[in-house]
């Protein structure tokens, strides 16, 4: 029995076999990236930090404080001041005082502290002074902290930022915001502090 002969493909099946691979090929790639987008978490699972991972270790003892006596002016402005400080500065979580809470505050373990009504620090012409969130600050490095002042307000606030906690002007950021709400402004700054 004699086989019928194959007939050769026609150049009409030809291109229409190359049309429809070049159309498969992309809508199988489009396919493939849809489903691995919907498998693909939304976000990528971030490394944890340290301090993401690690609370800071926090006493909750009270933090030792002088409070000397305020005239009623200052008095009312620290009062004013304590009542809207944050409950943490950045990760760390407000302590009790032992003396003066309506002038006094303190935060974490070291504790960074805040006093108001204190003395407003002597500036010499050559002192650096910052500006930071509105507010003027001259610091004062101790062995074991930076002592942040306030030379532009009504009343002085001192921060103590103790060494353990690095880049002390970052520190005082969320607290400079509540005194600009609460200690009224003195006048002029400093002329480091004028922008």
């Amino acid at each position: 029995m004699d086989r019928p002969a194959s007939k050769a493909p026609d150049g009409t099946t030809r291109r229409a076999a190359l049309i429809a691979t070049l159309v498969a090929l992309p809508v199988t790639v489009v396919v493939a990236g849809l489903a691995f987008a919907q498998l693909a978490p939304d976000e990528p699972a971030a490394s944890p930090s340290p301090s993401a991972t690690t609370a800071r270790a926090q006493s909750t003892a009270p933090v030792e404080m002088a409070a000397p006596a305020l005239a009623e002016r200052p008095a009312t402005v620290c009062r004013a001041l304590l009542s809207q400080l944050p409950s943490t500065v950045r990760d760390l979580q407000q302590r009790p005082v032992t003396a003066g809470p309506e002038q006094n505050a303190a935060y974490g373990d070291p504790a960074l502290t805040v006093a108001c009504g204190g003395a407003e620090p002597a500036v010499g012409d050559t002192d650096d002074v910052w500006l930071v969130n509105k507010v003027c600050w001259h610091a004062t490095e101790q062995t074991d902290a930076t002592v942040l002042t306030t030379l532009d307000r009504e009343t002085a606030v001192t921060v103590r930022v103790p060494r353990a906690y690095e880049q002390p002007l970052q520190w005082v950021a969320p607290i400079a915001d509540t005194v600009v709400a609460s200690v009224p402004s003195a006048g002029e700054a400093p002329t480091g502090c004028q922008g």
